[in-house]
């Protein structure tokens, strides 16, 4: 039992972990480096950047919610069931349908949006229907990845409490 909570807590660190790390310090690193450079462009190159990053993060998210559930279930019919194991089972698809509908859905939307602006949305002018379009999608990834830190904090609890 304890390697399987150990697993789960190191799959929920991780998710977090790698959240926090690419939106409170890649994202912004990203972004003031490619504008200190004043590189051509540099606004669409920083977000394709960290775009990529994202993408390349999203397979390990998939991983640890695998991680996750498998602990959760197997401890579930091993016994002793794990304590609030409804909630963290929902807690969990929650996190999940989050990280998929932010990989598949709006990533694309986000893509698509910067293409039809012609490059960087924020050269547009501030009123431009697309770059409104653009700034609300952006803005509906980055709420939407609360989902699983706030989610992963509350299961880390609970497996630190088990």
């Amino acid at each position: 039992m304890l390697a399987l909570r150990y697993a789960a807590s190191v799959a929920i660190a991780l998710w977090i972990g790698g959240l926090l790390a690419l939106g409170a310090v890649a994202a912004p690193s990203i972004f003031d480096v490619v504008a200190s450079r004043n590189i051509a462009g540099g606004r669409v190159l920083a977000g394709a950047i960290f775009g990529e990053a994202l993408g390349r993060f999203q397979p390990y998210a998939y991983g640890a919610a695998t991680i996750i559930g498998v602990s959760l279930v197997t401890r579930a019919a091993l016994g002793p069931r794990p304590s609030r194991f409804r909630l963290r089972f929902v807690i969990l698809g929650a996190m999940l349908a989050a990280t998929l509908y932010a990989g598949f859905v709006l990533t694309p939307q986000i893509e698509r949006a910067r293409v039809a602006a012609g490059g960087a949305p924020s050269s547009l002018a501030e009123g431009d229907p697309l770059r409104v379009r653009f700034g609300q999608l952006h803005g509906y990834s980055a709420m939407l990845q609360l989902v699983p830190i706030l989610g992963g904090l509350a299961l880390l609890f609970w497996e630190l409490r088990d």
